[in-house]
């Protein structure tokens, strides 16, 4: 089973950017698609962000197009989320968490980092 370790949020401001990590252990996310989520006080779960096994695909939410980019690198089992231009509705828990190959749902998560963005 894999880890997924998120961390690097914190409370910015508006306008600032931050650089979210998700650190895998326990199992390679080489072969697997890798994907951000966020959730807000009182709100569901969304899709942030996701990004093919070899980076050859990536989504993102049309509420964080052009400002936020996903990246990975497998050599360390680490993926990334560059925010840029952050607004205070970015803020929310962001979740990283891993889809297999031949899956439709993401079976594993981390336990998530705060991003706070204040106005």
């Amino acid at each position: 089973q894999v880890q997924l370790v998120e961390s690097g949020g914190g409370k910015v401001q508006a306008g600032d950017s931050l650089r979210l990590t998700c650190e895998a252990s326990g199992h390679t996310i080489s072969t697997s698609t890798m994907g951000w989520f966020r959730q807000a006080p009182g709100k569901e779960r969304d899709f942030v962000a996701d990004i093919a096994w070899n980076g050859g695909f990536i989504n993102y939410a049309d509420s964080v197009k052009g400002r936020f980019t996903i990246s990975r690198d497998n050599a360390k089992n680490t993926v990334y989320l560059q925010m840029n231009s952050l607004k205070p509705e970015d803020t929310a828990v962001y979740y990283c968490a891993r889809r297999r190959l031949s899956s439709r749902d993401y079976d594993s998560w981390g336990q998530g980092t705060q991003v706070t963005v204040s106005s």
